[in-house]
């Protein structure tokens, strides 16, 4: 078998994901202000129950890589279907991502997105070394969901489910 980059990434994403938006404050350092940091994940899963687990994986490139570092929580924010928009915007380079957004604060002030299928609080308990990325596991503390229709990803294009 062989693993050429564009075909491995090709093949990847035929695997069905959700897409979560993942939000943190970073507490700042060494001249940088404390500020709100975020973007549009796909890598999001769940790991255990007891405790109750959750995890992403962020690429060093990432420009909030650093942020997450320094980061002790973090929320994931399932997207709804009518969401896309929002998707685009936190995978947008250069923007203020949060203009514009109403957010609503967690512990720590924690930047939450409203109008979200689910939204999870988590505090970091272990960054694992992953390659190109990092993989930052989390102790979901709080959760809220709904019954709206999730935003799904694959093969590079957003979709939604179809009815049965």
């Amino acid at each position: 078998m062989t693993k050429p980059h564009a075909e491995l990434r090709r093949a990847l994403g035929s695997f069905a994901t959700g897409v979560t938006i993942v939000t943190a404050r970073d507490p700042g350092a060494d001249g940088v202000a404390a500020h709100d940091v975020g973007l549009t994940v796909n890598s999001f899963s769940s790991v255990s129950l007891e405790p109750p687990l959750v995890q992403w994986c962020i690429a060093r490139r990432a420009a909030s890589f650093e942020a997450f570092q320094r980061a002790s929580h973090y929320a994931v924010h399932v997207l709804g279907a009518d969401q896309r928009e929002l998707s685009q915007r936190f995978a947008t380079h250069g923007i203020d991502r949060f203009a514009g957004i109403e957010l609503e604060r967690g512990p720590g002030g924690l930047p939450l997105l409203p109008g979200c299928v689910t939204r999870f609080a988590c505090r970091i308990v272990e960054r694992y070394a992953g390659g190109d990325h990092v993989i930052l596991l989390a102790e979901v503390e709080g959760f809220e969901s709904s019954e709206l229709e999730p935003l799904l990803y694959l093969r590079g294009a957003y979709r939604r489910f179809a009815q049965d």
